[in-house]
């Protein structure tokens, strides 16, 4: 396509306190301080968004990079939240050695979701080795480790000095998956992979009761990261109620797109008007804030890579 989002340049995560967050991430996941004072992202700038500019550290693990950010008097994670409610939104982190990678990140403050340490999912729901945990501000991440011959083929070959290789994917949990699906469709993703997870295993995972949850990869032109779709057939989660750009569960994908302007029409011809939060020109480049069906934020941008 001519328009359309290319790549996921960044997740952006709020926190109530830089400085422990950073820490967390350096000391439990291997994530290197590319910046501990950069420039606030340029969606910050949009008109009537933020009075306050955030301070920032930009980090990196492996090729993928994470941008936290601090507002003052930030709005908490929502208390005693699960995988299933849809402001739910993890970052996934891939290991080639899961036993370490697990007892780093809980040796460093980590609380765990997942039920009886890291869970190997059936070979019918690919037969990875998954872990969910919170970080101190409450956001959920989780350890993934593929099987040989599974996943991006660049985890297969990457080796690090730890046990953490970079970011595989963002997963987001969605009422209604196929409207979702058109949602992301209609900005440039497209899916590369439908499942359904249940069980045990998955029960564990989530620390959820008789779960049954439909699992879409959707792709953008560059492979990883990428976005995965949660739709949760049962149990069913709360609504994402939040309106706060600087609440704590208030992430953001930040995507690399060409003619940000296409794509904004094209949203609003496929009934998705109210998507557009706001839309301006920045830094000499089109950049626009938008929520998808269920509140999740994405960023659209057009600057170069």
């Amino acid at each position: 396509m001519s328009h359309g989002i290319h790549k996921l340049l960044r997740i952006e995560r709020n926190t109530a306190n830089l400085q422990r967050a950073v820490a967390f991430h350096r000391d439990g996941l291997g994530f290197r301080v590319e910046d501990a004072d950069p420039t606030p992202p340029a969606w910050t700038l949009l008109p009537g968004l933020c009075d306050t500019a955030p301070r920032c550290a930009l980090l990196s693990l492996g090729e993928q990079t994470l941008l936290l950010t601090e507002f003052p008097n930030i709005p908490p994670y929502p208390a005693n939240s699960t995988s299933n409610d849809l402001w739910f939104q993890h970052c996934a982190i891939v290991t080639d050695d899961m036993p370490a990678a697990h007892d780093r990140v809980m040796r460093h403050g980590a609380t765990p979701i997942t039920r009886g340490g890291p869970q190997t999912l059936p070979p019918s729901t690919g037969a990875v080795t998954a872990f969910k945990f919170r970080d101190p501000d409450g956001h959920p991440l989780e350890l993934i480790a593929f099987p040989e011959g599974t996943g991006d083929p660049a985890w297969q070959s990457r080796h690090a000095d730890g046990p953490t290789l970079g970011i595989d994917h963002s997963a987001i949990s969605v009422a209604d998956v196929e409207r979702s699906v058109l949602f992301y469709e209609l900005l440039g993703l497209h899916v590369a992979a439908r499942g359904a997870d249940q069980g045990i295993e998955q029960q564990r995972l989530d620390n959820l009761a008789d779960v049954e949850v439909d699992v879409i990869a959707m792709q953008p032109a560059a492979r990883t990261p990428h976005l995965e779709l949660l739709g949760y057939r049962q149990p069913r989660g709360r609504t994402n109620a939040s309106e706060r750009l600087t609440a704590i569960a208030a992430d953001r994908l930040v995507w690399q797109a060409d003619k940000v302007d296409m794509l904004l029409e094209a949203l609003t011809d496929g009934d998705f008007t109210d998507a557009i939060v706001v839309s301006g020109f920045v830094q000499g480049a089109t950049v626009a804030l938008l929520h998808d069906p269920d509140g999740h934020l994405n960023v659209l941008d057009e600057s170069p890579a």
